[in-house]
Parts: structure tokens; sequence; C-alpha cells
């Protein structure tokens, strides 16, 4: 191909580098970029320096294109699929922009590439245009595409992607059969373009509808979660209101016996009541009806489970400025959390969790501690439904976020620690 010109082969790669950075920055997003990139370049750049210089038999010459492009694609920490995909749909892009380049210098200078000469001064020259033009066109091309993605970062099933390449697949197959001197083939290749940029349009606009179904359904079961911490208060505020009206039920007899002198009965009966409340009443009693409903279940499910728990609630006041609704999400998805860790150990003695909760004049802090089964390095649910686990997460955050909170969470030696800082609604501007 272009040999014995340095200078001209450096600028094509450059030039080929520099817009195929701009295609995966478009549909990958930058912040995908990996730290260490110059490694990729390095691959890139020697495997499109030998793809202009050595000659290479057809089907080399067309899988080379492909391991350039995804050697660069390798550079982004996308999924694996991800990247064949648009590394081939790349691939065919710059194809069909080769064509067109081409079949722009046939037209209007009459240059004949299907008897193009390595050796042919001429040709190398009339060959360089046609890359540098074909780059020119690539660049048009990846605007429009760059207009169309949305950068969504979402897992499809395979079967999807595997649909999204009949299109460039079908696309290689008409761009060998087809002539770049024929005007309808030039219509058709058109047409092809088309149709290979409207795959970033399709891909992304299934990626959002799968996307709003898997979160409605994410939501849907945190709906149901809160409604459930939701029923844990209500049934503690029930306790409450029963335990009173029993109370003064027993009252009414304790001052009957009082009347007529029989203190000794009246004695007995004040022991057996108050042994009755304390039996009934919550384990947890802050004077917070959040917290003590959530922290006492938490206590019960613990009991049940052999998970030995320690509390250290301090509350400044029984007044805590957060809705009660928030409240729910963070404390109730911290304890669960701890929860689910927490029956996964196969040692009982390893199986404890300790619940610390500190109020201030100001803020709110949650701290919850838990042993793990293992030790982690990617802080993902471990939990069999970890989508549900993970909107908790983000719940958790988003009201960190609602507050102008903190949350903070790590593990080390197989221990958990979570902690979350709410300030209080009144001190937020």
């Amino acid at each position: 191909m272009i040999q014995n010109n340095f200078p001209i082969v450096f600028s094509i790669v450059l030039v080929m580098g520099a817009h195929l950075n701009f295609f995966f920055n478009s549909v990958f997003d930058k912040s995908a970029k990996k730290h260490n990139r110059f490694i990729y370049f390095i691959i890139f750049g020697l495997l499109d320096y030998l793809y202009l210089v050595i000659p290479v038999i057809p089907i080399f010459s067309s899988i080379l294109p492909l391991l350039m492009t995804f050697s660069f694609a390798q550079s982004y920490k996308i999924e694996i699929k991800t990247k064949i995909i648009f590394s081939i749909l790349y691939a065919v892009l710059m194809s069909i922009a080769n064509y067109i380049s081409q079949h722009l210098f046939y037209t209007l200078d009459s240059v004949d590439f299907s008897h193009f000469h390595t050796v042919n001064e001429q040709d190398q020259i009339n060959y360089t245009k046609s890359i540098l033009l074909s780059c020119m066109i690539m660049f048009a091309i990846i605007q429009i595409i760059r207009l169309l993605a949305k950068r969504r970062s979402f897992s499809l099933h395979y079967r999807y992607y595997v649909l999204f390449l009949v299109i460039p697949i079908i696309s290689i197959y008409q761009l060998n059969i087809l002539t770049y001197k024929d005007v309808y083939s030039f219509i058709s290749v058109i047409v092809l373009l088309f149709l290979n940029v409207m795959i970033v349009y399709i891909f992304d606009t299934i990626i959002d509808k799968f996307r709003f179904m898997h979160e409605n359904a994410q939501l849907q079961h945190q709906m149901d979660y809160q409604d459930a911490n939701y029923e844990k208060v209500v049934h503690s505020f029930k306790s409450i209101k029963r335990i009173i009206h029993d109370t003064n039920q027993q009252f009414l007899y304790i001052e009957e016996c009082i009347k007529r002198n029989e203190l000794v009965t009246a004695l007995e009966h004040i022991k057996t009541t108050l042994n009755k409340v304390e039996g009934a009443y919550q384990r947890v009693n802050t004077g917070n009806l959040v917290i003590d409903a959530l922290v006492t279940n938490t206590l019960n499910i613990g009991q049940a489970n052999g998970i030995r728990i320690d509390t250290k609630l301090n509350l400044y006041s029984q007044e805590i400025h957060i809705d009660r609704y928030d409240l729910c999400v963070v404390i109730g998805n911290m304890l669960d959390n701890a929860i689910e860790a927490s029956k996964k150990l196969k040692i009982a003695e390893d199986r404890y969790i300790l619940i610390k909760i500190h109020s201030t004049e100001s803020n709110l802090l949650i701290h919850i501690m838990n042993h793990m089964e293992n030790e982690v390095t990617n802080l993902h649910s471990q939990k069999s439904n970890p989508e549900f686990h993970g909107i908790g997460l983000t719940n958790i955050a988003r009201i960190c976020d609602k507050y102008g909170g903190h949350m903070t969470f790590g593990t080390k030696l197989k221990v958990f620690n979570n902690m979350v800082i709410l300030p209080f609604k009144d001190n937020n501007p």
C-alpha cells in the first residue's frame, strides 16, 4: 500500500486514532476511559501502521481493521459485548466512508482504485488522498452519531447484541459485491450508512426501555419493602395504645383495692402489671417511634436467627427533624443489609451486629457494624436479589443528598461498617 513515506503514514495513523477516539467517546462516554491508555494507543498505532504499509491477503485486510478497532476499544471500562458490537460498527462505517471516498474520486477524477499498484507513485498519492477523505467523511458521520448517542450503561441479553450485528454483517457483504463505479451502488451505500448510524439510536432506545422496566420493578420492590417498614411502625404504635388502654384498666382495679384497704393485693397486682408491661412494651425505647420500631424488629429477627446484637442509642431529643418515610428508608435498609450479611455466616460466634444511633442538636449519626462471610473488595450486594439491594443503597444515597448528608461504607478483616450522617431539615438552607 503506502510505502517509503513515514511522515504521511504517521499522519494518517494519528488522524485515524483521533477520530477513533472521538467515536468511542461518543458511544461510551469519556468517563468510561481507563487511566493507563497509552499501551492501547501503541497497539493500535502498530496495527494501523502495518495495515497501511504492508500488503496482506484479502482476508487479513478485513480482519486487521477489526483488531485495530477492538484494541482501541479495550481502553474503555465497558463490558466486552458492547466493545465488540461497536468495534464492528465502526469498521463497517469506516468501510462505507472509504467506499464514498473512492466513488467521489472516480466520479470527479476518473480514478480507478480496482487497478491500484503499490509501485505506482500516482496510485499511492490517489490512495493516500482517498484515505484522508475517508477520515474526513468519518468525522462527519461521528458527529451525527454523537447527536444520537445517549451513552447508556445498561447490560442487555446477548441475543439483542446478535440482532444488532445483523445490519453491520449484511453491510459488509453488500460492500464486497457493490462497485464504486455504479451510481445505484452508491445509493445503496447511502442507505446502508443510514441503517448503520440508526443502530446507535435503536440501541440506546432499547436500553432505555429495558432500563426503565428494570428500575420500575426495583422501585416496586423497594416500595413494598418500605410498606413493610411502615407496618412495623404502625404495629408499634398500636401496641403502645393497647398497653396504655390495658394499664388504665389495671389502675381502676388497684384503686378499688386501695379503697378497700387491701394493700397486699394491690401491691401484688402492681408487680404483675409492671411485668406484663415490660414484656409487652418495645425492647427499645428512645422515644422516637421509627427508631424504636425498626431496631426492636431487628432485635427480634436477630434473636430468631442466632445473631447477637448490641445497641448504643443516644438521642439528644425524641424529636428528630427528618421525615419519617426518609428515616424508615435509611435505617430500614441499613439494618436489613446487616441482618442479611449476618445470616450467611456459618460460625455462630461471628454473627454479631453493633447498632449505634446518636443525635445532636443539629444532626443524626447512624453507624451499623456487622461481620461478613468473605473479605470483599467489590462492595456489591451479596443478597439473593442484588438489584433490590442495590436500589436500597441508592435510595440511602439519594436521601443523604436530599438532606446534605453523607454515607460511607467499607470492609476490613471481614467486618463491614456503614455510616450515615443526616443534618436535620431545620439546619438545611
